[in-house]
């Protein structure tokens, strides 16, 4: 299965957007951040990719990763 895009979630004059990487156009516009970071980590999933959350700067300030990663985190339980 291909990677899909990475979903970015990022200010917009109505509230807060999903938008793919590369796109133009918002995949999906909220009200709130918290909903449009619901959303995107949605489609992450379901594509296999990462959430990049933008904060009203502009700014990457978080994100996760739902693909395959190469470099997991080593459990030192």
């Amino acid at each position: 299965m291909s990677k899909g895009k990475n979903q970015h979630v990022v200010k917009h004059p109505d509230g807060w957007a999903v938008k793919g990487a590369g796109n133009s156009k918002a995949t999906k516009v909220t009200n709130t951040q918290r909903e449009a970071i619901d959303r995107a980590e949605d489609i992450a999933r379901n594509q296999r990719s990462d959430t990049k959350i933008h904060g009203r700067d502009g700014k990457i300030r978080a994100g996760n990763s739902y693909g395959n990663d190469p470099h997991p985190p080593k459990d030192k339980k």
